[in-house]
């Protein structure tokens, strides 16, 4: 399939019934951090980009918030899906991104280059969907904060050792900050800039 093709191809069949199943898994997620939410919705997406992070993408993002992508989503046609799609500019500075799509997150150090929002503004900010190996197995996370009762624990595989110190920094900052949502496939995982992270020895405090 050329490119022209592939961002013809897919998107929700029912875009006011699909954008709100998503939208409430969103929620869902957002309103208690380290449930694994499962997108059922298939959009044809194009590589390298997964299923959830293509329903977000169709779900949250539209003429008013410009979107950044990675390399190798950049590379593939995945802009010209999520332009055809959503109508969502996309930009090459992470600042002026609303949402961000990586496929890794290893050549990331931190938040730092993304829009954080201010203190009156906080929600100006940029969202952060990073597709990993999976969330089924891997590195376990332990997670606490607002909408955990007590403790959680997630395994993730495809997050880089520096994850951790990124999110400390990143929660120091409260209540700006980037909000994240972590996708393997089909399946999902939020982590509001609230959320407590520990993990192994390294602890996000």
């Amino acid at each position: 399939m050329s490119m022209n093709a592939q961002a013809l191809a897919g998107g929700f069949s029912d875009p006011v019934f699909d954008s709100q199943a998503v939208f409430r898994l969103l929620m869902d997620g957002m309103s208690r951090p380290g449930t694994i939410q499962t997108v059922g919705i298939d959009v044809e997406q194009p590589l390298p980009l997964g299923r959830a992070a293509g329903t977000v993408a169709l779900a949250l993002c539209d003429a008013d918030t410009p979107v950044w992508l990675q390399s190798a989503m950049a590379k593939s046609g995945a802009p010209q899906w999520i332009a055809f799609h959503t109508g969502a500019p996309v930009v090459q500075e992470k600042s002026d991104a609303r949402f961000a799509f990586m496929q890794s997150p290893a050549g990331i150090c931190s938040f730092g280059l993304f829009a954080l929002g201010t203190q009156e503004y906080p929600d100006r900010s940029t969202t952060l969907v990073i597709e990993v190996a999976s969330l089924a197995d891997g590195q376990p996370l332990t997670l606490s904060g607002p909408g955990i009762r007590d403790k959680v624990t997630v395994k993730v595989t495809g997050l880089p050792e520096v994850f951790l110190s990124i999110w400390n920094d990143n929660r120091a900052l409260f209540p700006r900050g980037a909000d994240v949502i972590l996708t393997a496939g089909d399946a999902l995982l939020c982590l509001p800039r609230t959320t407590r992270i520990a993990g192994g020895e390294t602890a996000c405090m």
